[in-house]
């Protein structure tokens, strides 16, 4: 199983996203997790982040997650919806996770929740 961890910045600008350090976070979620790899866009609902989330969909297969940090869960399923019926990604796959207001230790405690309400997280994760 392959899991691939996109990170949303909400352009710097928004501030609940002012306690975590995106810097930092990818490292500290390749670290403590395992996944594929982790990125921060700083707007995966601009152009450049809808390029990022196709690739993520279309190079995904059967066995690969996609878990997005972000805003509300729900305004994600909204934002991305046409993007399942366009590269034909599992809409089952797509994991959103609300990452507002939340320090990296907490963004963290959040994508290991989300994996382990999916029995995704395994045993060398550390998280």
């Amino acid at each position: 199983m392959r899991i691939k961890v996109l990170i949303c910045n909400c352009k710097g600008l928004c501030p609940s996203f002012k306690k975590s350090d995106m810097n930092t976070l990818p490292f500290d979620i390749e670290s403590d997790l395992d996944v594929d790899y982790a990125v921060v866009h700083p707007q995966l609902c601009g152009m450049g982040g809808s390029r990022l989330i196709e690739d993520a969909f279309r190079s995904a297969d059967d066995d690969c997650f996609v878990i997005v940090g972000a805003c509300e869960p729900e305004a994600q399923l909204q934002l991305f919806r046409k993007m399942f019926c366009k590269t034909g990604f599992r809409p089952d796959h797509f994991l959103p996770v609300d990452i507002r207001g939340a320090t990296n230790s907490e963004i963290l405690e959040r994508l290991s929740e989300q994996l382990r309400e999916r029995a995704l997280l395994s045993e060398r994760s550390h998280g």
